[in-house]
């Protein structure tokens, strides 16, 4: 029995809870030597811990603002960076990220330089200022700092532009995940997937999705680490495999050597079903040149820092020195995954290449290799396929295909583990998809509901109706997601970049220089929100439509376009247009101040 403050208690909690669910794997890795099948066993792992998310979900309902939107500002710094990198472990980085690698070669590391950098900026620039402000969202303190309903209305555009992309690649993944595990169509999958993560947000907002998303980090990590460490003792490289990662890129390249790589004609390519791609060299790059790496880099520092539901989650601690500790372990928590993800990637390719180990196919037979479990299974789900171009009736390098969201899913039943892994592997998916969306729409639905409806539409309604309004938003947007989710106009990975890159085009500056220049002011706040955000979606339509682009700006760093004319157009138009108050200046100077009452107080 647990007794005292929850908050008190929650190293105890949370230590219950990963025993209960290490004992929970033990379980159903006994109930598959007794003969449970796969299909049983993935909807277990699905169905048990989306069924825990809830139930935290309903302890955690509250009728209280500050709870709501905000958690209390009570969350202690270990357990925010946990749920702010389960936050930030999206589908992309659980799902996508170990797959673009595995296609596209280290180029992609670009994002994993990125990511991880952007929260130095976090830490550097924004979270502990914003902190100290006291802001419920990112608009607030836009709409505070700027004056007028204008500046806070184009923040929720913003927000809403780039978290709505953004939100579609996770449901895209609950999708993915929630179709393979239960055998049901990915357009029907989606809406249990939004099902799954609206019961994680709807009833307790910020603290409950706070307090389930410490519970799924402990759920992704264990999924992800799990499998990287025992393919990796399986096939002899090394217990701890990150050290051996630069051996084994190597052998990948002498096996490449030995099998010839061959590349299709548009006329083999046409036969591949559409999103699958072949394995490719590991050491060939997205990044033709170093500007091209460094500039995605770039791109997804500056929105990394520009994400409203990153940011949101450093208004939830007790003071403005906690958010700097939160950072720390954010990136703490979030290393333990991202350092993984290259070496999941070169595992997952030698278990298919290496003809020395069981699980390898290049070489092996047509036939062979469609008569797998795991090969049938997959092909079925339209995420994986071979075809005979070279018309030999062997597997060769040019010949298999497989989809980017399937590298982390179908590895651990590739390399011959037991399927308890593969759901495993599912149930961490969808716990790093939902988290992430669990932010993400309540990012939206509370900029609008609080943003929006209370401070522009109705400043008079009650507490009451106002968390109403929230929660009717929730479903209208998840609701709204799914459904582009399941027409599946871009990849997961594709829909997350762009994301980045909505957000910095009309907030990175805004923010940054609504902290450390005093002299921005309301009109240059709206030019360079507006301006910014027109413009960098402007340069995507332009490159998408068959524009050459220039300076080496992709469709995968339009932001960078998009942030620059933001930059000018808001530091011309504050110098051209009259300076702040006196008392708009005073706050700035006392926003960078780590002690002291926050600015606003309580809401």
């Amino acid at each position: 029995m647990i007794k005292g403050n929850f908050i008190d208690n929650l190293p105890k909690v949370y230590g219950i809870y990963t025993g209960g669910f290490l004992a929970f794997i033990i379980i159903m890795a006994i109930a598959e030597q007794m003969g449970m099948s796969a299909k049983v066993i993935g909807i277990c792992f699905v169905a048990f811990t989306v069924a825990i998310y809830a139930i935290i979900g309903w302890l955690s309902r509250t009728a209280q603002a500050d709870a709501y939107y905000v958690a209390g500002r009570q969350v202690p710094t270990v357990f925010n960076g946990m749920a702010t990198a389960a936050d930030w472990m999206s589908g992309a980085s659980f799902v996508a990220m170990a797959g673009g690698i595995y296609f596209k070669g280290y180029g992609y590391m670009a994002l994993l330089v990125g990511w991880t950098g952007g929260y130095v900026l976090v830490a550097s620039l924004l979270a502990p200022y914003l902190r100290k402000f006291g802001c419920y969202t990112v608009p607030d303190f836009i709409g505070t700092r700027y004056g007028g309903n204008l500046a806070r209305l184009l923040a929720v555009i913003v927000l809403t532009v780039a978290s709505f992309t953004y939100v579609t690649a996770q449901i895209n993944a609950t999708g993915t995940i929630a179709s393979v595990a239960l055998d049901i169509p990915f357009q029907y999958a989606v809406y249990v997937g939004l099902v799954s993560i609206l019961l994680c947000s709807m009833l307790g907002g910020m603290r409950g999705v706070t307090w389930t998303q410490v519970a799924q980090y402990i759920v992704l990590i264990i999924a992800y680490l799990l499998p990287v460490f025992w393919i990796s003792n399986k096939i002899g490289a090394g217990f701890f495999p990150h050290f051996m990662l630069a051996d084994e890129v190597a052998r990948i390249g002498e096996l490449e050597q030995q099998f010839g790589f061959v590349a299709n004609s548009k006329e083999n390519l046409a036969m591949v079903p559409k999103g699958l791609a072949g394995i490719t060299k590991a050491h060939s790059a997205v990044n033709a040149t170093p500007w091209a790496f460094i500039s995605l880099a770039l791109a997804m520092m500056m929105g990394t820092a520009s994400l409203p539901h990153v940011m949101m989650r450093y208004f939830t601690t007790p003071s403005v020195k906690a958010a700097r500790k939160s950072v720390g372990w954010s990136l703490f928590f979030i290393f333990l995954l991202y350092s993984s993800a290259p070496m999941l990637a070169t595992l997952s390719k030698l278990s298919l290449m290496d003809p020395t180990l069981s699980t390898g196919i290049i070489g092996k037979s047509v036939a062979e290799v469609q008569a797998i479990d795991w090969y049938q299974n997959w092909n079925q789900a339209n995420l994986m396929f071979i075809s005979d171009f070279n018309g030999n009736g062997t597997v060769e390098l040019n010949e298999f295909f497989m989809g980017g969201k399937a590298v982390v899913l179908a590895t651990p039943e590739i390399a011959g583990l037991p399927y308890v892994i593969s759901g495993l592997v599912a149930a961490g998916g969808m716990a790093a998809a939902m988290s992430t969306a669990d932010g993400l729409i309540l990012a939206i639905a509370n900029a609008l509901s609080h943003d929006l409806y209370y401070k522009i539409i109705d400043p008079k309604a009650e507490t009451a109706k106002r968390l109403v309004v929230a929660r009717v938003l929730l479903v209208v947007i998840g609701f709204a997601g799914a459904t582009i989710a399941a027409m599946e106009i871009q990849g997961i990975l594709g829909s997350v970049i762009w994301a980045f890159d909505f957000a910095m085009s009309g907030l990175f500056f805004p923010l940054v220089l609504g902290v450390w220049w005093k002299r921005a002011n309301r009109e240059g706040a709206i030019a360079g929100m507006a301006l910014g955000l027109i413009s960098g979606a402007g340069y995507l339509i332009w490159v998408r439509n068959g524009g050459s682009g220039f300076l080496g700006i992709t469709q995968l760093t339009f932001g960078i376009f998009g942030s620059a004319v933001s930059l000018v157009s808001m530091v011309v138009v504050s110098l051209i247009t009259s300076e702040p108050n006196a008392a708009t200046q005073k706050m700035v100077d006392e926003v960078r101040v780590p002690s002291g009452r926050t600015i606003l107080g309580k809401q």
